[in-house]
């Protein structure tokens, strides 16, 4: 299991850390999950709509954050980058971290000077009130050590004592309640989840925590380097629980897309999913744990847009490897700085199509891949990432059709013949994203 902070984080460093693994139902489930009522953004019909093709807004639609107290942009061009738990305390530091791209801190030191984050054009979203936040985080990873239950709660967190009453009991669903209750009014409200709700809990008992408690939602699975999530009892939830995972079908990108897809499934798409995705050596060392690579980091960030995520945020604390630190982005110079900095620049210049709708069943492939089709300005855009370790060859075929694949950022273009067009994908980190010239928008 991981730490996430260091103890001179006090109180709120606990909120990170792992508990029991056996969790048991009982509760009542709260209503549908607390959002605004979703903005659907229709396309202009110029035709008659091709059969077996339909648009999809992004969950929550785009203005979902405008009802919210100093609410996050709603405007195409804002796309949520986000670092969890920063310090925000000298300017020259919150300056680095805009300049590589990040616009968001998800949790922050209980001493951040909320005023400097303002000022200096990013969002705050913290566990504490503040005028200046863009919403309000709940407790971290509950579902793990608190449990699916609504037994009460002690007020402590793990380390601290015993945390339900009685001790073995459940008490996640209260401890989430409680903590939601002392939210500003009109804040928006954010929780992050872990192993329960992906792995070990019922639908029903994932839904309690999920419905009804948080605007706002994220899950933390680091399939590169964490050293037990191949077991059945973790990552095995992707094949049914019945046996440990290869390597090679574990230490996969696409499994980030799995990870969004499971909260997808829980809150219905009616709120956006925000994705985690570590980069550095989150676990301490064992022959097991790893440091996620640059390809890596790419590759797991876009799988999570490809199947939805409306946010990313980048988990950055080393407790092992060469660079043990809270602040990776800031103190390890190398491949993760250089990573994140050129990724977080390709979402903000796409982010007028991220924040774009789907255009689902508009294009099929044959090969190893998952792909999005996304509809901007009567444009097609197709973002593909591989699915298989060993990567190969993908055919991509159009129905509205299209004379050139142009592949984004790679100084390369693919004729199209008949609306169809191959690439190849070196392996599973490989990532290709389209853009679609001289073809239709399916009648949308």
């Amino acid at each position: 299991m991981k730490r996430r902070t260091i103890a001179r984080f006090g109180a709120l460093a606990a909120l990170c850390l792992l508990a029991t693994t056996a969790m048991v139902s009982g509760a009542p489930i709260p209503g549908p999950i607390t959002a605004p009522a979703p903005s659907i953004q229709t396309p202009h019909s110029t035709s008659t709509p091709m059969p077996g093709i339909d648009v999809r807004d992004v969950d929550g639609g785009l203005d979902f954050y405008s009802p919210f107290t100093n609410a996050l942009p709603t405007e195409p061009h804002f796309f949520p980058v986000g670092v969890w738990f920063e310090s925000a305390l000298e300017k020259d530091y919150v300056a680095k971290d805009r300049a590589e791209g990040l616009n968001t801190y998800v949790v922050l030191t209980t001493d951040s000077d909320l005023d400097l984050v303002r000022a200096s054009g990013m969002y705050a979203i913290p566990t504490f009130a503040a005028a200046q936040a863009s919403g309000y985080a709940l407790g971290d990873e509950v579902d793990m050590w608190a449990g699916a239950g609504d037994a009460p709660w002690t007020g402590k967190y793990p380390g601290e004592g015993p945390i339900c009453v009685p001790e073995q009991s459940k008490c996640g669903y209260t401890v989430q309640n409680q903590l939601r209750a002392a939210a500003p009014p009109g804040s928006m409200i954010y929780a992050n989840y872990g192993k329960g709700i992906t792995f070990w809990l019922s639908d029903e008992q994932s839904r309690a925590f999920i419905n009804g408690t948080q605007n706002l939602v994220s899950a933390d699975t680091y399939w590169f380097t964490d050293p037990n999530i191949c077991a059945k009892t973790e990552g095995g939830a992707i094949n049914g629980s019945t046996n440990d995972l290869t390597e090679s079908e574990c230490r996969l990108a696409a499994n980030y897309g799995w990870t969004v897809e499971r909260i997808r499934k829980l809150t219905e798409g009616k709120a956006p999913v925000w994705a985690f995705v570590e980069v550095g050596h989150p676990f301490e060392d064992s022959p097991q744990a790893t440091t996620i690579s640059g390809p890596q980091i790419r590759a797991a960030v876009w799988s999570s847009l490809i199947h939805g995520a409306r946010g990313i945020i980048y988990f950055n604390h080393s407790f092992g490897g060469d660079c043990v630190t809270q602040h990776v982005l800031r103190d390890c110079p190398g491949e993760a700085q250089s990573t994140v900095t050129a990724v977080n620049k390709q979402i903000h210049d796409l982010a007028p199509i991220l924040n774009a709708p789907f255009l689902d069943g508009a294009t099929t492939a044959s090969g190893p891949v998952d792909l999005a089709t996304k509809l901007h300005n009567s444009k097609l855009y197709i973002f593909a990432g591989a699915n298989k370790n060993t990567g190969g060859a993908a055919t991509f075929a159009v129905k509205c059709g299209g004379s050139t694949a142009v592949v984004i950022d790679e100084n390369r273009t693919i004729p199209m013949v008949k609306g169809t067009f191959t690439d190849t994908f070196a392996d599973g980190n490989a990532v290709h994203l389209y853009s679609i010239e001289g073809g239709g928008s399916c009648g949308f």
